[in-house]
């Protein structure tokens, strides 16, 4: 472990998904001096990761792609990817985070990013930035638009053949490279951490995840993006084109069995979105959405849905008990319809589970701010400041704070930005003021 080095910024950004991204910019563009800590390996977050939004159905990474490329370049941001943030806390006025950089085993500033390290590569493992759908090399760049463009090496799964070291044209892979502990102090700090989606292990009734042919919602969004594992819808199990693909809403959302009671906002909308652009792989396909309640809830919402309904897109009001494996690698879905046709099953080639939000990051032991009983953060005026926590000089903004989509999670993110700003400017002129 190499000794730690500190470094001084006006803010500090923890998260770099699109609300921490968002944040950054607002701030570098007011001349502030940014930092963005992000634990993955590339910034972007979740939404660097999916096919298209609604209710526009434009293409995802080419809101994401600029808003990355933009920070990575502005004067006044910089990026520190693939860390971990050990302590943030606040000892007299400047706010001082402890993080570790993890090594890539690839220097940095040697890469270029050539990749004839992960072509010269002999090892396959799953690509999980394509669901585990694909394959990836044990040295790799994650994706073509990943910011940095810098390879790392799954040390898991690394047989230490060398053929990447010999094959690089600057000598960037690095073998010995260790972990780096280094601090940085900053004004004030905003907490854009993120969701996860709900385990799909964590559900007996829906297979813990072991039957082939049911997968999750950001499987699915990978299947339908341009640069997908198949480049066409296809069922994981055998490559068969799906006749027949059914969506359980609610499978990580509103189930007290599962310690989570809250309705996690996006699950319908990203079903709907979904199974619109299914419709247009698969014009031929019957497509099916298993719902308790649909909640269009934000601007142009319920139009989509009701454009959904005439595109012949099914709705069954139905609470879904339990899904098993079928023959010929179907998926039997057991289901009690509310109107009244009592306890049905239902066979599909292919099931797609709506998971819920749950929080990417728990600030115990980390950060002295406060969560909710949703363990999402806590704010302290969420109808008039939303981005306000109960720790003075750090913010919040995104789903950090509570399930929400992209359109309030940056909307939110200027408006901590905002309130950042005023709180460094209030600082300079106590300062002034005591002078």
């Amino acid at each position: 472990m190499k000794s730690s080095q500190e470094m001084n910024f006006d803010a500090l950004v923890v998260g770099g998904g699109i609300a921490g991204l968002q944040v950054a910019l607002d701030l570098a563009d007011q001349n502030f001096n940014v930092a963005v800590v992000e634990k993955d390996s590339t910034v972007g977050g979740k939404m660097i990761r999916l096919s298209k939004v609604f209710p526009t159905l434009d293409c995802a990474s080419c809101i994401t792609t600029p808003k990355m490329a933009a920070a990575a370049h502005h004067e006044n941001i910089t990026l520190f990817t693939y860390c971990d943030l050990k302590s943030l806390d606040r000892s007299g006025e400047p706010i001082t985070a402890c993080l570790t950089q993890r090594p890539r085993y690839v220097d940095p500033v040697k890469c270029i990013g050539c990749r004839q390290c992960e072509y010269a590569c002999p090892v396959y493992v799953p690509d999980q930035e394509q669901g585990g759908l694909t394959a990836r090399k044990a040295i790799y760049i994650p994706f073509s638009n990943a910011i940095p463009q810098i390879a790392l090496i799954d040390v898991d799964n690394c047989m230490l053949c060398g053929k990447c070291e010999k094959i690089c044209p600057t000598q960037a892979v690095d073998f010995f490279q260790e972990p780096e502990d280094f601090t940085i102090t900053a004004k004030t700090a905003i907490l854009t951490t993120g969701f996860d989606l709900t385990p799909i292990e964590s559900k007996h009734q829906y297979g813990r995840g072991e039957i082939p042919n049911v997968i999750t919602s950001l499987q699915m969004e990978r299947i339908l993006a341009p640069h997908g594992p198949y480049n066409r819808v296809l069922r994981p199990s055998d490559g068969m084109e799906p006749d027949s693909i059914a969506y359980v809403q609610c499978a990580g959302s509103r189930d007290k069995s599962m310690g989570i009671s809250y309705c996690s906002r996006v699950c319908c909308m990203y079903a709907i979105k979904q199974a619109m652009l299914l419709s247009g792989s698969l014009p031929l396909a019957d497509i099916i959405i298993y719902y308790m309640d649909i909640r269009a809830f934000g601007k142009g919402y319920e139009q989509f849905y009701q454009n959904a309904k005439a595109m012949g897109i099914q709705f069954v009001k139905a609470k879904v008990a339990m899904i098993d494996e079928g023959e010929s690698g179907s998926v039997a879905v057991r289901y009690e319809a509310q109107d009244g046709e009592g306890v049905t099953t239902a066979d599909h080639d292919l099931v797609v589970l709506s998971l819920g939000m749950i929080p990417d990051w728990n600030p115990e032991g980390i950060c002295p701010v406060s969560t909710a009983s949703d363990h999402f953060l806590k704010t302290i005026q969420p109808k008039i400041a939303p981005t306000l926590t109960d720790m003075e000089g750090v913010f919040t903004a995104g789903a950090a704070a509570g399930p929400k989509d992209i359109v309030d999670s940056i909307t939110e993110a200027g408006a901590a930005a905002m309130e950042a700003s005023k709180y460094m400017a209030a600082m300079e002129r106590s300062k002034k003021a005591v002078a």
